[in-house]
């Protein structure tokens, strides 16, 4: 059974660095896309970021240039690599990997919280 578990939320100061890490244990076949929603507090969760097995990255427009999502596939891990944090960077970040080919199975995983304040 595939499982998703987070890591790396807490609080940094604005304009500081986090990096988040997303482990998969167990094993996804085949193609798959793997990345990170946010959930700012009282708004939905939107997709921020994702890779998929070949390496093809998309980045939401709010964090271009700001945000790096890579893939350890040796460790099983996705990372977040976040610089220039502001306040609005406040949120729940979750984890997600979906199967590009069927059965298409989709994981997510428990959200860390990431506090970008003063």
């Amino acid at each position: 059974q595939v499982q998703l578990v987070e890591s790396g939320g807490g609080l940094v100061q604005p304009g500081g660095s986090l990096r988040l890490s997303c482990l998969v244990s167990g094993s996804i076949s085949g193609r798959y896309r793997m990345g990170w929603y946010y959930q700012p507090p009282g708004k939905q969760r939107e997709l921020l970021a994702s890779i998929t097995d070949e390496g093809d990255t998309t980045l939401a427009d709010s964090v271009k240039g700001r945000f790096t999502i890579s893939l350890e596939n040796a460790k099983n891990t996705v990372y977040l690599q976040m610089n220039s944090l502001k306040s609005e960077d406040t949120a729940v970040y979750y984890c997600y990997a979906d199967q590009r080919q069927f059965p298409f199975l989709k994981y997510r995983g428990q959200g860390t919280q990431v506090t970008v304040s003063s």
